[in-house]
């Protein structure tokens, strides 16, 4: 995977109201937070409500005839997007499904160790203690600093925490919290060589950062698809590495649990119907690879250079509106980027799950601006996390700069 060269040219950052336009978000809102669910071009949601009524005018026809070979078209589609090969790839609901398919097939026993940092994501870090507490086995925690000084520091720091013990690291591909982009081919690469499997959370990666899952040769990734490549919710994929299919069976045991076909893999036939459902958000996932590509001339490539370029210039603008060090070097960072503020004067623990701190709701209600604030490691401790996207631009980031001095 070779790095994104960011381009210094601040005209390339300013968006235009056509590309704005596409997109079916607020006007009125400063959106900085692409990051947290995504947000699907109005095109794109048009083909997918076109999908559903074509399964609605004759759903048997749909479903028992049509389906199994529309996605094996959109598989095929999206494995050459990412790089893999289509018999490695399936669909999956959504990133943490995809966590939970990987960690709750696998056998672990007392004593085992299970690898993970302490940047990983809320969701998929419950998975990985609840699987500990079932089978006796032992989360073993690295502890990454941020700010962090470069990328060997995070691979000796994974790399160290290894065991003759250690069975699986599960690693974020881009962390939530802190918007880095994990050196996922050194860490692979050294994990494999000590007989250490591992399965990236790559919740953030389909679209931000260009990957090559054969070459990456992981056991296990999953990445969503509507972040950063836009498509409606509900699609995400799961890649096992072949040498891995015959351990990693779906959540939900269907129909292709007893299947007499040998036309295919298991691995296959299993993730391939799961229950009847809405399709129509991985169906539609092609077309928004297609159509987000073609807002730039450049195509995908162009696309990633540029949301890196915003989110590197946003970085720069809010550290130095706050008179602080850029808590990490360039090469970690891809669409997102996350920055120290002030801790928080509150103690009182929001109560919903994702973090509402007040200042977030502030922002939002007093200035229209939509953008993360996430209390980590701990509170009062909290970093403020901001997207880029295509819609968005450098004016929303100094605006933001400029609240944020006022108000905090």
């Amino acid at each position: 995977m070779q790095p994104i060269i960011p381009n210094e040219d601040s005209q390339s950052l300013l968006t235009s109201a056509a590309t704005r336009s596409v997109w079916p978000l607020d006007p009125a809102v400063t959106f900085l937070n692409h990051g947290s669910f995504g947000s699907c071009p109005l095109p794109v949601l048009e083909f997918q409500r076109e999908l559903r009524e074509r399964m609605e005018r004759q759903p048997v026809r749909f479903f028992v005839r049509d389906l199994e070979g529309l996605l094996d078209e959109a598989r095929a589609k999206l494995a050459a997007f990412v790089g893999s090969a289509v018999e490695e790839l399936v669909f999956v609901p959504n990133a943490t499904s995809g966590v939970n398919a990987v960690l709750r097939s696998l056998d672990f026993q007392p004593g085992d160790e299970l690898l993970v940092t302490d940047h990983e994501y809320n969701a998929c870090r419950n998975v990985l203690d609840y699987v500990a507490q079932r089978t006796g086995a032992r989360v073993v925690t690295v502890r990454i600093p941020f700010p962090v000084a470069s990328a060997r520091q995070i691979v000796a720091a994974v790399v160290g925490a290894v065991t003759p013990k250690t069975k699986i690291a599960l690693l974020d591909h881009v962390t939530s919290q802190t918007g880095l982009v994990m050196p996922v081919e050194s860490l692979v690469r050294e994990l494999n060589a000590l007989g250490v499997d591992t399965l990236l959370d790559g919740a953030h990666g389909p679209g931000m950062v260009p990957l090559n899952l054969h070459a990456l040769n992981a056991a296990y990734y999953t990445g969503n698809c509507h972040k950063w490549i836009c498509a409606p919710k509900g699609a995400a994929l799961l890649h096992v590495r072949r040498d891995r299919q015959d351990r990693i069976r779906p959540l939900v045991i269907s129909h292709g649990a007893n299947s007499q076909r040998t036309d295919r893999s298991r691995f296959l036939i299993e993730f391939g119907w799961m229950g009847t459902g809405d399709p129509s958000a991985i169906l539609t996932v092609p077309k928004a690879i297609e159509f987000v590509g073609s807002l730039r001339p450049g195509g995908w490539g162009e696309v990633m250079r540029h949301n890196r370029d915003l989110a590197l210039a946003a970085r720069r603008i809010l550290c130095g509106a706050l008179g602080i060090p850029l808590p990490c070097p360039e090469e970690l960072i891809g669409s997102l980027a996350s920055v120290p503020i002030p801790d928080a004067t509150s103690s009182v623990p929001s109560k919903n799950p994702l973090y509402l701190d007040p200042l977030q709701d502030r922002l939002l209600a007093e200035f229209n601006i939509e953008v993360p604030i996430i209390p980590w490691p701990a509170p009062p401790k909290r970093l403020l996390r901001v997207s880029a996207q295509l819609y968005n631009s450098l004016p929303e980031y100094e605006r933001l700069a400029g609240v944020l001095l006022k108000h905090i």
